[in-house]
């Protein structure tokens, strides 16, 4: 193993340049205009080295491109509920043993907690099985759940549905939290029991032995300029070693997608599902505020055919806040809807509007999430790591709530995997260590029978009723028999293949912001303090640069321009004016995953940017 301090010399050296990248840097939010007046030439859209290999690639002749490296027992990658939940318990594991491991955690926002976002309204036991003292600790859960609300909106109106014992939207005993904080603060519990945490580093490569189990990572070199040639102060990323690694990255994690195809982990399982979920918080009238209600609606503005719905939550935090969103289900059929334009119009509802006139919003975040449930669970181990959390999906859909399942699963992952890391004599078949007693933990867990009971209940909206029949399904086979009826429904397929073409698709004539309730994009994605080195190539890559014009325009009039939250993607004239062009304005990007999910000609691939870049969401 290579001397702590060595590492440590250089993860510090690396953070203050990183620091100097980013500090008094106002975000950036580029638009197709300011683009056309910086640039009479189109450049090629994809730079990245992950499209075009530097190998072939002249202007990297005679670089260095060796790679610092060090190595931990255990690597976890992402600093989420889950990864910090499985770092926590390791070294609570190594204490009550009194046995030395070195738990190492890399987290590609600059802070933990920065790319954190959630509803969110908490169910507490894992929390309160990882730390039965947590009110003492000081964690920031401030707003127990006082009142449920549930309707079903129409246009104009809203029908009010009652909250029943047994429901999965019944909310009694849970908390209405800001994720990022409560992120944080685990955080600080994980550094206080000795979990070495890297923020600002992204993992961008999974490193594999010669026998072809996982090694480790290598976080993102630095110092590439936006057309992909070294610039003077090019820097290589470090590798990080293990006997495993854990890879929480959340959903749709750009390594889980490389692991699937490496070890077929989805052989046996059917495709996830996803939805996009959009939040805002605002500072309303006092008057107006009721600490702890809860609410939640399905209906207008979407069809009875889009899966989707919103909350709106009060918290307790000594100011009037509330939390309010829209989650749409990414297996809509109509090219024409967006999703942001969607919870702009729904913000106007008679019955939501009241809430908000006369406050101001103060954040704007968005990122994607599972929804394929218990038929979507892919493999979880294979030789030399595991996935945990969001990464292969563990949410409940119903109860639209995913931050217990996943803080256990990583908790369940430190349990299987300590005994073999800290074993004097275990016989290994593979030089990355494999720990299949993790997925039967977790089969044996809450989480496999709670996953199992709802398993139903999102693809029994795919009927000729769609909202009202799913509806009606929930309330016969789940309240009733709680998910014992003898057959599992399956999915539609992939979401980015559920698209129509735009010829057989209605435009949708979506309403003016008012710059009171609604607002554009762009000003909204300020709020979300979203910035990227400017002079880095886009981490939004193609794997054609003809395909979007050719098959997506052609065909679904650009989507892609749509169902962004963050306005990255936008077709602009060429400069002769005999055509269309892709712009992508990488430094809006919010990380939210949606356009490598949706995107109906598979062709845009995320991979991660410079460490540190993205949204800095506080307490989102």
């Amino acid at each position: 193993m290579l001397p702590a301090i060595r590492y440590s010399t250089k993860a510090h050296r690396c953070v203050r340049w990183r620091a100097v990248q980013t500090e008094h840097v106002c975000p950036q939010l580029y638009t197709a205009l300011h683009r056309r007046t910086c640039s009479s030439v189109a450049p090629r859209i994809t730079t990245h080295y992950s499209i075009h290999p530097r190998d072939k690639d002249s202007r990297w002749e005679g670089v260095e491109m060796e790679r610092f490296a060090d190595e931990a027992d255990v690597v976890i990658v992402g600093g989420g509920p889950a990864g910090l939940s499985a770092a926590i318990r390791l070294k609570q594991l190594a204490l009550e043993q009194e046995k030395e491991l070195r738990v190492c955690l890399v987290e590609k926002a600059s802070q933990i907690g920065a790319h954190t976002l959630s509803g969110a309204c908490l169910e507490p036991s894992a929390l309160t099985e990882l730390f039965p003292d947590w009110k003492e600790r000081g964690a920031p859960l401030h707003t127990e759940v006082t009142e449920d609300i549930f309707s079903i909106l129409t246009e104009k109106h809203r029908i009010p549905v009652p909250m029943l014992p047994g429901l999965p939207m019944r909310n009694h005993g849970n908390y209405i939290v800001r994720m990022g904080n409560l992120v944080r603060w685990l955080g600080e519990q994980a550094e206080e029991l000795g979990v070495e945490i890297y923020p600002g580093y992204a993992a961008s490569e999974v490193l594999f032995h010669e026998d072809g189990s996982v090694k480790g990572i290598a976080t993102n070199d630095v110092g590439i300029a936006k057309d992909g040639s070294p610039k003077d102060v090019f820097e290589r990323g470090m590798e990080l070693h293990a006997k495993v690694t854990i890879f929480g990255e959340g959903c749709h994690g750009h390594l889980a997608k490389q692991l699937y195809q490496k070890f077929n982990l989805r052989e046996n399982c059917e495709p996830q599902t996803y939805a996009i979920g959009l939040k805002e918080v605002w500072m309303i009238d006092e008057k107006k505020w009721r600490p702890g209600r809860v609410e939640h609606s399905v209906g207008w503005p979407l069809n009875r055919q889009t899966y989707g719905g919103s909350f709106l939550y009060h918290l307790n935090e000594g100011e009037p806040l509330v939390a309010l969103g829209f989650v749409i289900g990414l297996d809509y059929s109509n090219p024409y809807l967006s999703p942001f334009r969607e919870f702009q119009r729904w913000k106007h509802h008679p019955f939501v509007a009241p809430t908000l006139e006369g406050g101001h919003r103060i954040a704007y975040g968005a990122r994607a999430l599972n929804e394929g449930g218990y038929q979507s669970i892919p493999k979880l181990t294979f030789p030399g790591g595991l996935l945990i959390g969001c990464s292969p999906g563990f949410m409940n859909v119903p109860k639209i709530k995913g931050t217990h399942t996943a803080m256990k699963s990583g908790m369940l992952a430190a349990d299987a995997i300590f005994p073999k890391v800290t074993a004097q004599d275990l016989d290994s078949e593979t030089a990355g260590l494999h720990v299949p007693e993790y997925s039967d933990m977790l089969k044996s867990s809450s989480i496999w029978k709670e996953l199992h009971a709802v398993r139903n209940i999102r693809p029994s909206f795919h009927n000729y009723f769609g909202l009202y029949g799913g509806m009606v399904y929930t309330g016969l086979f789940y309240w009733i028999l709680r998910g014992k009826e003898p057959w599992t429904l399956k999915h539609c397929g992939l979401d980015a293949h559920q698209l129509k073409p735009a010829k057989e698709c209605t435009p949708i004539d979506y309403p003016k912001p008012d710059g009171k309730i609604s607002f554009d994009l762009l000003s909204s994605v300020a709020l979300s303090g979203t910035n990227h080195e400017g002079d880095q190539p886009a981490h939004l890559t193609l794997r054609d640069d003809s395909v979007p014009v050719n098959r997506n325009l052609a065909v679904f009039d650009g989507p892609e321009q749509r169902f962004c939250p963050a306005g990255v993607y936008e077709y602009v004239p060429l400069d002769t004016g005999d055509g269309m062009r892709l712009q992508i304005n990488a430094q809006n990007c919010v990380h939210c995953k949606t356009c490598d999910i949706k995107d109906p000609s598979q062709n845009i691939n995320w991979v991660v940017p410079e460490g540190g870049g993205g949204p800095a969401y506080n307490g989102m």
